[in-house]
């Protein structure tokens, strides 16, 4: 397999616009930079571990819905970042939070980050606080939150984040969904709408998909009818990352997650945020791609004889998966079909063999990269001229997370090529 596919250039450019981001924005506390961007950056991690595939096929894939999580428009990662603590390190008692976490205590509407950090405290267990860092609605960043919480088992990461997304948008769905099992190992999600129209998930997962560390990360998502958008996570350690696991579990339950995440406070915090200024571009959308669940019927349409379809996902557009048992054992395939991606052509098919109709095409095969025992991918990446590109990976297990059931995915090199080069993708694309 080419050396330039065992890299994600995905994350690499994600990772560069939040560098980017980040030079532009000037902070006397570099600290509260850094902790106020983890919800919103855990959420959208979330999202491309569910809508993008592993290895070679994850190549600059769209995130779920299609959208690049780039810069411009609701995915904006400047809106992950946070600026200017409001506290200087210490240590609290959530007995001492004062009657402000009703309320804005400046009197103007406004809500300063010492508001938003002691309504956040005095909606948590007793216990002890330190690292604090917010910023409230005044500043140009969205309001946010973090602490290191204890209460007496061990200390644990807090965040909150608060922010808007359109009602009844595809942004507003997403965060919304439960991952699928398939794709992002977890332990347990619900997602439901509340009696006032609110949608909710509850997400108990892990902060590495490969679990390689046991440090859990657990996630609460609020969207209200009116965009009021509050986004709540924890950890079983300190620190999301690089952090030794403190204790069994995150602190919070899942009962009293869903009591933090719903509070009044979060839609007042919201609603006294300014309104941010309307872009005086559009950004034009990206090419409307096939519908998963044709995507998704397609493909069980061209499998070899002697597969059998066990389950199937994928998202709306563009990606859809399949786990197939020839008698061996399941194995997951799982293909991306997206129009207008011909600026690839250079990214990432140099050296690609060239068909006689200009198809570009690549091929190999390497470990699996969700930490599942002895899991290996086999994948074909196609280029067609006219920027349709059609990737499909096969595994040797019915998940990647999961141990290998079968010694080889039970498709055959050979046979992704076929499928990948299908002409019913042009058809449909």
């Amino acid at each position: 397999m080419p050396e330039n596919m065992q890299q994600d250039p995905f994350e690499d450019r994600f990772a560069a616009a939040l560098r980017d981001t980040g030079h532009s924005i000037h902070t006397d506390d570099p600290a509260a930079l850094v902790a106020g961007g983890r919800v919103r950056g855990r959420r959208a991690q979330l999202l491309r571990r569910t809508a993008v595939l592993g290895g070679a096929a994850g190549v600059a894939l769209v995130g779920v819905g299609g959208a690049l999580l780039l810069p411009g428009g609701s995915s904006d990662p400047r809106r992950t970042s946070a600026a200017a603590s409001s506290t200087s390190p210490g240590s609290s008692s959530a007995g001492a939070s004062s009657s402000s976490s009703a309320g804005s205590a400046s009197g103007d509407g406004a809500f300063s980050g010492d508001d938003i950090l002691r309504s956040l405290k005095a909606l948590l267990p007793e216990g002890t606080f330190r690292e604090e860092a917010a910023q409230g609605t005044d500043s140009p960043m969205p309001p946010n939150a973090h602490v290191v919480f204890d209460d007496g088992e061990g200390a644990a990461a807090i965040g909150l984040s608060l922010g808007r997304v359109e009602p009844g948008s595809e942004q507003a769905r997403q965060v919304t969904t439960c991952p699928d099992r398939t794709l992002v190992d977890h332990d347990g999600c619900t997602s439901d709408r509340l009696p006032d129209g609110s949608l909710l998930m509850l997400f108990q997962g892990y902060e590495y998909p490969d679990r390689r560390v046991e440090t859990k990360w657990w996630n609460a998502e609020l969207v209200t009818p009116e965009g009021q958008h509050v986004s709540l996570s924890e950890w079983n350690a300190p620190a999301e990352k690089d952090a030794p696991v403190s204790r069994p579990k995150p602190p919070l339950s899942v009962e009293k997650l869903k009591e933090v995440v719903t509070a009044d406070v979060w839609r007042r915090v919201v609603d006294a945020m300014p309104e941010s200024p309307k872009p005086s571009v559009t950004p034009e959308a990206p090419p409307a791609g096939m519908p998963g669940k044709t995507i998704a019927d397609t493909l069980a349409g061209l499998l070899p004889e002697g597969l059998k379809v066990i389950t199937e996902g994928g998202q709306d557009s563009g990606y859809a998966y399949l786990v197939v048992d020839d008698g061996k054992g399941g194995s997951l395939v799982q293909i991306n079909v997206q129009p207008g991606m011909g600026g690839l052509a250079r990214e990432i098919f140099g050296g690609a063999e060239t068909l006689p109709n200009g198809t570009l095409i690549t091929a190999g095969e390497q470990p699996g990269e969700k930490g599942g025992e002895g899991v290996v991918m086999w994948t074909v990446d196609t280029l067609r001229p006219d920027g349709l590109r059609v990737v499909i990976s096969a595994f040797n297990a019915p998940a990647q997370h999961e141990a290998a059931t079968r010694d080889t995915p039970a498709l055959t090199l050979a046979q992704l090529r076929e499928i990948a080069l299908s002409t019913q993708w042009d058809a449909g694309a």
